[in-house]
């Protein structure tokens, strides 16, 4: 069985003490492919070591996360933009709106998404998006953007059917992971009406862990959980749902 961890960011402090034995774990569980989205600038040089250290399962992204575009976020940008012309990247993420933290930033934020949806499309590269109290206002801008060689990952879903099915009418995959554990995740209610071929499986690391390890750090190898469920959910074995959601992630991210 191969498991596919489409965002995992396994380069932050929280893996520092641990984060070979980490993924260590994850390997021996049957996770052998990690998708690692971007944050900000200051992360960039741990995401190429991380890279070189595991360049046979370590598929790096570019982008700004919504949360850190602040003042200088045309600075940021700029960063993104030279990165994605010098270094071979898998995906422009983790990018997207975030209205849950700082309503304030919002103009900035749509500006920033915009922009890096036309570096991925400049790059042919997939997006993966970052959406928190902003369905309306990220649909807006894919309503404006949407091109047959827009794709993606609609990271984290935690949406409503209607929504889910939205966003795959732009070509999107909905990214599955700790929250469809949840007793109120509610994406548990609706998901087997989704065909499991608009999904993928995620962590978040190291956020967001699956029941039993709720509000503990997450790590890649909880992935299992996320796949228990989701097999559940759709009457499958886990061995069909790891096949299916890992060929899903061969098709985004061309690898």
């Amino acid at each position: 069985m191969i498991l596919t961890d489409t965002h995992t960011h396994l380069y932050v402090e929280q893996f520092d003490l641990d984060r070979d034995a980490m993924i260590s774990r994850a390997l021996n569980a049957g996770i052998s492919r990690f998708f690692v989205p971007a944050i900000d600038s200051t992360y960039t040089s741990a995401m190429h070591q991380l890279k070189s250290n595991h360049p046979e399962h370590v598929h790096l992204m570019m982008g700004l996360h919504p949360t850190h575009v602040k003042d200088n976020y045309q600075l940021e940008l700029e960063h993104v933009k030279t990165q994605l012309e010098e270094h071979d990247f898998v995906a422009v993420g983790e990018i997207g709106i975030d209205l849950y933290w700082d309503k304030s930033t919002l103009n900035a934020q749509q500006d920033a998404f915009i922009y890096q949806i036309q570096l991925a499309k400049m790059h042919n590269l997939p997006i993966v998006i970052h959406c928190r109290e902003a369905f309306d206002e990220i649909f807006d801008i894919l309503e404006d953007e949407a091109t047959e060689d827009l794709r993606g990952i609609f990271h984290c879903f935690t949406g409503n059917l209607t929504q889910a099915q939205q966003a795959i009418s732009y070509n999107m995959t909905l990214g599955i992971g700790g929250v469809v554990t949840f007793k109120n995740g509610r994406i548990d209610q609706f998901l087997n009406q989704i065909p499991i071929e608009h999904i993928v499986l995620e962590t978040d690391a190291p956020y967001l862990s699956p029941t039993p390890f709720r509000g503990k750090r997450n790590e890649s190898a909880y992935l299992t959980h996320v796949l228990d469920k989701v097999a559940e959910i759709y009457g499958l074995d886990q061995n069909t749902v790891a096949e299916i959601t890992t060929e899903n992630s061969k098709s985004i991210f061309n690898i």
